[in-house]
């Protein structure tokens, strides 16, 4: 059964155009090609990012905080209460008013106090400033080297028609890492992206797996070169908006919203995506390997369509009265009096459509009951 699926996998049909085949690949007259079986060192090199990432946290990313003057928000400690524990973790996160009345009769608290202990124990769950500081700088630093390597890479590529050592690495780093990303994604800070990042890592790692499988260096490298000349930007960008360094921040963020909109909308879809769909059938007819990788990409730019939305409202934030620019993706620290606004909101509401007596409202409908 293994071996017919085997069989079935490494049809020469499936991945390469009539007249072509692995054979073609096998190199000669001096010239080296990739091979399917290079793809293995990726995995040890993914186990060695988490190791570095580790170690660069630890270090190299605590002292760059410390240089930027990142401030970790001191949290009110919360008073653990069995009950709303329970609540919290089997239940809701955020209860609603019966049930929150319902918790006061288990518990004989206030409406307001259930209502701030459930805010504070969801801050608790948020990940803290040093945190996301570490987790950005982290990638600042790979990206930003992954686009120098790049550039010196294409070069390569573009001069000539062996695979060298330059683009063997390149390949084979990138890979790497971006496993490497995918084992890591239970510890790292989860936003409200996460199913869009899950769905580009896969996409990404299958593309360059495959383009490497067939010998597409040149594209892979474009595609590759294409993310990592933006992605250094938005990262270095969320390290200064965490060290509060404002005017910093949104400089970066317009500059990479800039290269971002170009790569991504423009570049991207066409020029690469143009000469991967539209040039091969010019030389070979269709087949299905044409068909994924091409098939790959427009999911890639489906997804850039989707963050170029979010780019956008973040870019709304530099209209007068605005100062600094948020992810959209993060969630936001809950506070006090943000908690305390709501509450009376919702007190608020039923007396507005309450009842009323003889098409009267009644005497009483503009006095609020006094808070605890």
């Amino acid at each position: 059964m293994l071996s017919r699926l085997r069989e079935w996998f490494w049809n020469e049909r499936l991945w390469f155009p009539e007249g072509l085949g692995w054979a073609n690949l096998e190199g000669s007259d001096g010239l080296t090609y990739a091979k399917a079986a290079d793809l293995w060192v990726t995995l040890p090199i993914a186990l060695i990012f988490l190791i570095i990432r580790q170690i660069f946290e630890r270090t190299v990313a605590i002292q760059m905080a410390a240089a930027l003057g990142v401030k970790e928000k001191v949290r009110v400690r919360l008073e653990h209460n069995p009950t709303l524990e329970s609540f919290f973790r089997i239940s809701n996160k955020t209860p609603k008013q019966c049930e929150i009345e319902s918790l006061g009769k288990k518990t004989g608290y206030s409406d307001r106090q259930i209502h701030r202990w459930f805010r504070r124990r969801r801050n608790q769950e948020r990940p803290n400033k040093l945190k996301k500081f570490k987790e950005a700088s982290w990638r600042f630093t790979f990206y930003l080297l992954a686009f120098i390597a790049g550039l010196a890479a294409l070069i390569d590529v573009s001069i000539s028609n062996t695979l060298l050592p330059s683009q063997y690495w390149y390949y084979m780093i990138e890979l790497g890492f971006y496993i490497s990303l995918l084992f890591s994604v239970a510890s790292d800070i989860k936003r409200k992206d996460f199913k869009e990042q899950i769905v580009h890592h896969v996409a990404t790692i299958l593309l360059i797996s495959f383009s490497w499988c067939v010998n597409y260096i040149r594209a892979g490298t474009l595609i590759m070169l294409v993310h990592d000349a933006s992605d250094y930007l938005l990262e270095s960008a969320k390290m200064f908006n965490y060290a509060g360094w404002r005017k910093a921040c949104n400089y970066i963020f317009i500059l990479f919203a800039v290269v971002f909109m170009i790569t991504r909308l423009v570049i991207f879809p066409f020029w690469i995506l143009h000469c991967t769909w539209v040039y091969p059938v010019t030389v070979y007819p269709p087949f299905f390997g044409y068909y994924f990788f091409n098939g790959l990409l427009f999911v890639l730019q489906c997804l850039h369509i989707f963050w170029a939305v979010l780019i956008l409202r973040m870019a709304v934030k530099f209209l007068p009265g605005n100062n600094i620019v948020e992810d959209e993706r993060s969630d936001r620290e809950e506070t006090d009096s943000e908690d305390d606004e709501k509450e009376q909101e919702d007190r608020k509401a039923p007396m507005k459509n309450g009842p009323v007596q003889n098409g009267h409202s009644p005497l009483n409908n503009n006095h609020h009951r006094k808070t605890e």
